[in-house]
């Protein structure tokens, strides 16, 4: 029964790596198999920098994106009954609209002279523009926003199943609710952050929209360079291998993460 689903699988999605992975030790003039594209990758300072730039950007999406949602999931799962509904309905609205939509939505917002430099001087906080667009701020911005709801949303689900006898327990020994929430709460809910985690972190890596839009000359990841490799410069063995590098820096990410998650569990 499992046969037609792999075949499947193998043929859309594992047959292509191989495709991919061969193109990568290709040389540009047809010479046969080489480790040139790889050795190029790694002695141009300006793709190490890049891919510098690329953890940097999705460590510090996640960070925000996890201090922004865990209280927010937490009071969901502890302090809302009916409207906790709404919140979700509220946070998952987004995706049902096209992921370009929501980016030059964002850019309409940042750009110089638009709602958010409106509404700033409006307030008296500033005196003619932020300048927001086409920086890196812009970038993180938009991340946070494709991003968040799904660190609300895992979190939320771990929450949900903690048991409220526990932190009734908790305070009728005398523990306050710092302590509580240390040794109970947040020990108990570190599955759903883990796997938050994993989810904003890794697809952060391999992003090219958000930071190609808003980002513009600024914004360059390490997936901007892959998507230019493979449909301006059309240099496709080159840029099957930073994909396949970028394609290891995930299943590290990944495997780090899962270890972290293992020790909690534990």
């Amino acid at each position: 029964m499992t046969l037609p689903g792999m075949a499947v699988l193998f043929l859309f999605a594992i047959l292509p790596l191989f495709i991919m992975l061969a193109y990568s030790f290709q040389s540009d003039n047809g010479t046969g198999l080489t480790l040139e594209n790889y050795s190029r990758f790694f002695t141009k300072t300006f793709y190490l920098t890049l891919t510098f730039r690329t953890i940097v950007n999705s460590f510090l999406v996640t960070v925000i994106s996890l201090v922004i949602a865990y209280p927010l999931a937490y009071i969901m799962a502890k302090h809302l009954k009916g409207l906790k509904n709404i919140v979700m309905v509220l946070l998952i609205i987004p995706f049902f609209t096209n992921q370009l939509v929501r980016v030059y939505s964002w850019l309409i917002f940042l750009q110089d002279g638009g709602v958010f430099d409106r509404m700033m001087n409006a307030l008296g906080l500033i005196d003619g523009t932020m300048g927001l667009l086409y920086t890196r701020t812009a970038v993180i911005i938009g991340l946070i926003h494709a991003f968040f709801p799904y660190m609300v949303i895992t979190i939320y689900m771990a929450l949900e199943r903690l048991d409220n006898t526990l932190l009734e327990a908790s305070s009728c020994l005398g523990a306050s609710k710092l302590t509580t929430f240390t040794r109970v709460v947040l020990p108990m809910s570190m599955p759903g952050v883990v796997t938050g985690i994993m989810i904003v972190f890794v697809p952060c890596l391999g992003t090219f929209v958000e930071p190609r839009i808003l980002g513009g000359v600024n914004g360059t990841v390490i997936g901007t360079v892959i998507e230019d490799q493979f449909f301006e410069i059309y240099g496709w063995n080159f840029g099957a291998a930073i994909a396949f590098l970028l394609l290891a820096m995930v299943l590290i990410s990944m495997a780090v993460i899962n270890r972290l998650g293992r020790r909690y569990d534990s």
